[in-house]
């Protein structure tokens, strides 16, 4: 298992990087990698685990463990949640949801892109399913974090 942060990512392209905390090469992330974890794209910045492997072509990412977003320090861009703390989000309770539309370039759509980039994804495809913590806004209902459907999901023993 190999320790590192995601250096970039395109879900464009399908592939991204990740640097160990232990030094050496950067590591291959495939999209399939990604989808097998339950998820499409990871934010850049985010810390994770990983299960590599040593190829001809250089270390890739075989299985994701799990995936921490990342560190965030300006609210500015989310007035709605600058008043709230994480444990107000954390006691919300998972709501399911399917992706209508999302314009990475635009920064909104289904969600803010800020919220999408606190909860460790880049992007969102029409029909993906995702598990949301609702908030109330000063617009009325705010998606406040979100997770891969699969990823929200409880694991099961055995």
């Amino acid at each position: 298992m190999i320790t590192g942060t995601v250096k970039w990512f395109d879900p464009v392209k399908g592939f991204g990087f990740i640097v160990a905390n232990s030094g050496g090469p950067d590591i291959l992330l495939h999209v399939n990698v990604l989808r097998n974890f339950g998820q499409s794209s990871v934010a850049d910045g985010a810390d994770v685990d990983v299960r590599i492997q040593h190829t001809e072509r250089g270390v890739q990412a075989v299985e994701v463990l799990s995936i921490k977003p990342p560190e965030h320090t300006d609210s500015s861009s989310l007035s709605d949640l600058a008043h709230m703390n994480a444990s107000d989000v954390a006691d919300a309770p998972l709501q399911p949801g399917r992706v209508k539309w999302f314009d990475k370039g635009k920064g909104f759509g289904f969600l803010h892109v800020e919220v999408l980039r606190r909860s460790g994804l880049s992007d969102l495809q029409p029909g993906e399913a995702l598990a949301l913590r609702v908030i109330d806004g000063k617009r009325g209902h705010m998606a406040a974090e979100v997770l891969a459907w699969e990823a929200a999901l409880p694991k099961e023993d055995g």
